[in-house]
């Protein structure tokens, strides 16, 4: 049938046009811009020198960022002297000469630079050579080349325990070392063998890890009783150096599996007596570390951390007895966090030990007799955790630490510097802008740089000194007008209230460029909600590559630590405990639920996630536990079911033995219950989290008769996706959040 329009008609489809044109996003020009602010927004930040080095205890000098080009500055605290570290244009020319390229004043890049003797010679880097520099006449002369840097191993590969280079005593008359799985010396004047220990064997040797007492009369050695043996496997599919595959594996533990059994034994060098060390107190290894004998050889101590991870001791075995004590047992009915709260600094010479602790509901520090178990005394306390101890001054048994959520009335998650004594007098604090702080001390701490900023705060550097409030003088002010020129927006940082009604939820909101308030923008989540720290940003940078892109496409994009996180009170981390599922869902959705309401360009009705490693298990719970609130996820590299996942994080959040709360957790196991549209993203060889997680999860969706998107990357590890995955994440994004066909590559990327 042919359709009549009116006159009218025609107007009323010409101005939805118009207006579906004007609010238009996912477009070929939002695609171009989401894929530029990485390089427009780079380098358009001034005056944010990153470290400072102090040449001795009132001078240092730093490597500043100005407009016009990097400039290397020294500076004098007691005179307030600033000037350059060297001459800028006499460098660049000698540089320019040995290197045979062109290097201009502002471009000079070195590093790891260090004053000689007198500081008459500046000893640096610069890209494969070292340089010594004269700075009287300005004689350049090359020194050395660069090393390669080392190849770090596998993280997962375990210690072989059987191998190691014999230990000499420390009186040099006996050579200790390890032969048929036994302890044996050897008298180094006479030569004659001596065997130590007859109960060793294969299944149950003696590690090459052989400790002497400092008087050479005793040895601590341990039996160790081999664990499992757990590889993954994988197949690279497409190796650059042949057509044919190659089969790949690692070691590789998971939660459940059995550990090695480590045994302490101590021996009598002169008697060669080997006295034994009863294991009660450390029957249910998860690890034991840490052997150290003390400065009077009377003892030695190692640290056991029991299998589940509620019980942490530090054990003292007497050199006489073999006599086993507890001198510090650290218990909790959920889990200690020592992965990422442990500390303990033994006191030398004073028979004391500072130890933290989150006994009392924050993470806070203690000081124990070590002779007799007891603690002397508490050295922190408040509301507040203790993030970082940074050094302990013993001269002055005083303590220089981090802690957080001092001011009720600022985000509780930014670090200021403090000092207390040993005794927990005098607790002064060395930081308290409103700001997340960096601070570097002269050797003396008489003076401290202090830089701070937030993620809506420029950063600010000033020099201070110990004891005054008022800063000593500015070094440098950031500047990010060439920032503002071109569009950057703010983020915002933003908090609502939690689960309970009561806890503060911290979050930060990040806007497009061509920021419209009068459009409707779908929401998307960064997640990562891994227990061992908190992750939303807290310092100021001009770009975060997981959330501006996105952002560009047309989304408001967020990123939140909900409750199961770390770096507040031990009951905001608890509710992560044989729960992983949760990943703070309930505050998160509160939290975007406020934002939205505040601004009403926020659609919450329309909510993605997207999440790599423990992030990318959360994204897709995101759609298999609250697809009431979520629609569209994209998981990177998921671990999906923790018992699939390597042993030490997932046993330290999860709990031993792997019982029902595993499976309660599982996306796998739930696999049913998806609402919405999912996309896994897996490398094919991604040795950090097992790959046949994700394939064991799009097993269970395609059984359940779930649709879903799934992408390999052939030869990828862990990853987010690179270049292909993201190319794919924004376009899951924009079909399904704002119900667009995406524009083709070939447009975008001409």
């Amino acid at each position: 049938m042919k359709e009549n329009f009116t006159p009218l008609l025609l107007l009323v489809l010409l101005l939805n046009s118009i207006l579906q044109s004007v609010s238009a996003q996912g477009t070929v020009k939002d695609y171009k811009r989401a894929e530029a602010v990485d390089t427009l927004f780079r380098n358009k930040v001034f005056n944010t020198p990153r470290s400072f080095h102090w040449v001795n205890e009132k001078e240092f000098w730093y490597k500043n960022n100005a407009e016009k080009g990097n400039q290397y500055i020294l500076v004098n605290a007691d005179s307030k002297m600033r000037q350059p570290l060297f001459d800028h244009d006499k460098l660049a020319r000698l540089l320019s000469e040995i290197l045979n390229r062109e290097i201009k004043s502002p471009e000079i890049n070195i590093s790891e630079l260090d004053f000689g003797e007198n500081k008459l010679n500046l000893l640096f880097q610069n890209d494969s050579l070292k340089f010594n520099l004269n700075l009287q006449n300005y004689d350049l002369a090359i020194t050395d080349t660069v090393a390669p840097p080392v190849k770090r191993d596998y993280w997962g590969s375990r210690r072989n325990e059987r191998k190691g280079n014999p230990v000499q005593s420390p009186d040099q008359k006996y050579t200790a070392y390890i032969k048929n799985s036994n302890l044996f010396i050897e008298d180094r004047k006479t030569e004659e063998e001596i065997q130590l220990s007859f109960d060793g064997s294969k299944g149950f040797f003696y590690a090459a890890n052989i400790i002497w007492s400092p008087d050479s009369k005793k040895i601590m050695a341990y039996k160790v009783r081999p664990g499992e043996d757990h590889k993954i496997y994988f197949v690279q599919s497409s190796p650059d150096d042949q057509l044919q595959p190659k089969l790949q594996s690692r070691d590789y533990l998971k939660p459940g599996d059995q550990l090695d059994f480590k045994s302490p034994q101590l021996f009598d060098v002169k008697s060669k007596k080997h006295i034994p060390v009863a294991t009660n107190l450390f029957n249910s290894q998860f690890g034991i570390y840490r052997y150290k004998w003390l400065e009077d050889s009377s003892a030695f101590t190692f640290e056991y951390n029991q299998r589940g991870h509620q019980v942490y001791r530090v054990l003292k075995v007497d050199a006489e007895t073999g006599k086993v004590k507890a001198i510090i047992n650290e218990t909790n009915p959920t889990f200690i966090d020592y992965s990422g709260k442990k500390y303990r600094h033994d006191i030398e010479g004073k028979n004391e030990i500072i130890w933290a602790s989150e006994r009392d509901g924050y993470n806070h520090l203690y000081l124990y007799d070590s002779n007799t178990g007891q603690v002397k005394n508490q050295i922190t306390s408040g509301e507040w955790p203790v993030r970082q101890v940074l050094e302990v001054d013993e001269e002055n048994r005083q303590i220089y630490f981090t802690a957080s959520a001092l001011d009720k009335d600022q985000d509780p998650y930014l670090e200021q510097y403090c000092r207390i004594n040993f005794d927990g007098k005098n607790f002064t604090r060395l930081t308290s802008e409103n700001g997340n702080h960096k601070v570097t001390f002269s050797p003396d701490h008489k003076y401290y740089i202090d830089q701070y900023s937030r993620v809506d705060m420029a950063p600010v550097t000033v020099l201070k000194k110990t004891g005054k409030k008022k800063p000593v003088m500015e070094l440098e002010k950031a500047d990010i007008s060439s920032l503002e020129k071109i569009g950057w927006k703010m983020p915002e940082v933003f908090t609502a209230k939690g689960r309970d009604g009561k806890t503060d939820i911290w979050g930060i909101i990040i806007r497009p460029t061509n920021f419209d308030p009068s459009k409707n923008y779908p929401i998307i989540e960064y997640i990562y909600a891994g227990p061992h720290d908190s992750f939303v940003p807290k310092n100021f940078h001009s770009y975060y590559s997981t959330l501006n892109a996105l952002a560009e496409l047309g989304f408001i994009v967020v990123q939140i630590d909900g409750m199961g996180t770390s770096n507040r009170s031990k009951a905001f981390h608890d509710i992560c405990w044989q729960n992983l599922k949760d990943a703070g869902f309930p505050d998160r959705k509160l939290w975007i639920k406020a934002a939205a309401s505040k601004y009403q360009y926020m659609n919450a009705e329309k909510v993605g996630i997207r999440g790599t490693s423990a992030g990318g298990q959360s994204a897709a719970g995101a759609l298999v536990f609250n697809s009431d609130f979520y629609d569209v996820a994209v998981a990177s590299c998921g671990c999906h079911d923790n018992r699939m996942d390597k042993i030490w994080w997932n046993e330290q959040w999860m709990g031993y033995p792997v019982g029902p709360q595993y499976a309660a957790s599982s996306n796998i196991e739930h696999a049913c219950q998806l609402q919405g549209n999912l996309m896994l993203i897996v490398g094919e060889i991604d040795d950090n989290v097992d790959p046949a997680s994700t394939m064991q999860f799009a097993d269970a969706l395609i059984k359940a008769g779930k649709d879903f998107e799934l992408v390999v990357l052939p030869g990828e590890s862990h990853t987010s996706g690179g270049e292909y995955g993201e190319r794919k994440r924004r376009d899951f994004f924009v079909k399904h959040l704002l119900n667009v066909t995406p524009p083709s590559w070939d447009e975008i990327y001409k």
